[in-house]
C-alpha cells in the first residue's frame, strides 16, 4: 500500500480549518499532518513537515494567499489546492492563483451550501494534486501563430480541459488572432467561475472571449466558453450555435468535454479538436469520434500536462493525430484549421 498524501491545512478559520481537516480524514489515502492560521505560521510548518499538499485560503491576515502561493512557487513549487468562497470576487482571485501553479480548487461553505457540499470533491483534487506536476511558474513561451493564418469561415476548433486548464487555456487563446475560428470551450470549473475566466481570457486575446449562451451562433474570431455546473455545451444545426442542454454527469461531468466533442462531430464540417491537461478520461471518447468524422486532433503531452489524464487516454485509444507541448500548441492548431480537412472514416 502506497504512503498517505501528506496535507498541511492553511486557512484563518478555526472552524474552516476543522471542516478541511474533518473532510479529509475521511479518506484513508489521506493524512493530515498539520494546519495554520497564516502564512507566517504556514512557512515554518512548510519547512518543518514537508507537505505533499497544501490547502490554501486565498484571504487571510499578514499575508493574503496569492502573496503566499507566488512565493511558494517561486522559491519552493509544491501541489497547491485554493479553498476559495464562491462569489464573484472569490472567483477573481482563484482564477489568478489558478494561473500562478496552483493546482485546483474548491469552494467553502456559505449559504444554500453544506460543507459536505463544499468539500465533496476535495479528497480527489487533493490526491490528484499530490500526482502532478508542478513547476517553478514563469511565462510560458508560446509559438505564434502565422500573420497569414487563414482558415475557413466554417471551421470549428473544440477545445477540452480539466486540471491545469486555466494556464493551459490562457496560454492558447492568449496567442489567437482576431480572425481565430469560430472556438468552444469546455472546461471543468464551478458555476459562478466561468464568466469571470471568460473575461480574463477576453483581456489576453485578440480574439473575443465569452461565456456561452444558449442559441449563440458560432462565428470566426469568437470563442466561446462552456458555463460551469448546471449544462453541458453542445454545438448544432447547419448554421451552428450553441446548444446549452441540461442533463445527468456524462463521463464523471457537467459540462462534459465528451457531450461538446461529440456533438461537434456530427456536424460534418471542418473542426479540429483539442485535449488539454486533466484527470480521469472526459473528452477522449468524443475527440476520437471527431477524428473518425474526419477532424484533426491534437493532445497536450505528459510533460507539460499539470495532469496527464485525459490526454493520456485520447493518445491511448487513438483519438490524438498529434501530440504536443503546450507551448506549441496554439500555432499548431491554428495551422491545422487552416489546412485541407482529412478524409473522415469510413
Amino acid at each position: 500500500m502506497s504512503a498517505p498524501v501528506r496535507v498541511l491545512v492553511v486557512d484563518d478559520s478555526p472552524t474552516m480549518r476543522g471542516l478541511i481537516t474533518a473532510a479529509l480524514r475521511r479518506d484513508p489515502e489521506i493524512e493530515v499532518i498539520g494546519s495554520a492560521a497564516d502564512p507566517l505560521e504556514a512557512r515554518a510548518l512548510i519547512k518543518e513537515l514537508n507537505p505533499d499538499v497544501i490547502t490554501l485560503d486565498v484571504e487571510m491576515p499578514n499575508m493574503n494567499g496569492l502573496e503566499f502561493l507566488e512565493k511558494i512557487m517561486r522559491l519552493r513549487p509544491m501541489p497547491v489546492v485554493m479553498v476559495s468562497t464562491l462569489t464573484q470576487a472569490g472567483a477573481e482571485i482563484t482564477l489568478e492563483a489558478l494561473e500562478m501553479g496552483a493546482v485546483d480548487a474548491v469552494g467553502k461553505p456559505g449559504a444554500g451550501v453544506t460543507a459536505a457540499e463544499a468539500f465533496s470533491e476535495l479528497t480527489l483534487k487533493v490526491k490528484t494534486a499530490a500526482r502532478s506536476r508542478v513547476r517553478a511558474r514563469g511565462p510560458v513561451e508560446t509559438v505564434r501563430a502565422h500573420h497569414d493564418y487563414r482558415a475557413s469561415a466554417d471551421h470549428i476548433l473544440a477545445i477540452g480541459a480539466s486540471t491545469g486548464g486555466v494556464e493551459a487555456l490562457l496560454t492558447i487563446i492568449s496567442a489567437f488572432p482576431a480572425d481565430c475560428p469560430a472556438t468552444v470551450v469546455t472546461q471543468h470549473m464551478p458555476a459562478t467561475f466561468t464568466a469571470s475566466f471568460a473575461a480574463r481570457l477576453n483581456k489576453a486575446s485578440a480574439a473575443t472571449v465569452t461565456e456561452a449562451v444558449d442559441g449563440a451562433p458560432l462565428m470566426p474570431g469568437h470563442v466561446y466558453i462552456a458555463p460551469g455546473g448546471l449544462t453541458h455545451l453542445e454545438v448544432l444545426g447547419t448554421t451552428p450555435r450553441c446548444r446549452l442542454s441540461e442533463g445527468d454527469t456524462v463521463s464523471g461531468h457537467r459540462p462534459s468535454v465528451d457531450v461538446l466533442f461529440r456533438s461537434v462531430a456530427r456536424l460534418r464540417r471542418p473542426m479540429t479538436g483539442v485535449i488539454l491537461t486533466g484527470m480521469g478520461r472526459d473528452g477522449a471518447q468524443g475527440l476520437l469520434e471527431m477524428r473518425e468524422a474526419g477532424a484533426h486532433t491534437v493532445g497536450q503531452d505528459e510533460a507539460s500536462s499539470v495532469v496527464y489524464g485525459m490526454p493520456r487516454v485520447a493518445h491511448e485509444i487513438g483519438a490524438v493525430e498529434r501530440q504536443l507541448p503546450l507551448s506549441r500548441i496554439s500555432s499548431a492548431i491554428l495551422d491545422l484549421c487552416a489546412a485541407p480537412p482529412r478524409g473522415a472514416a469510413a
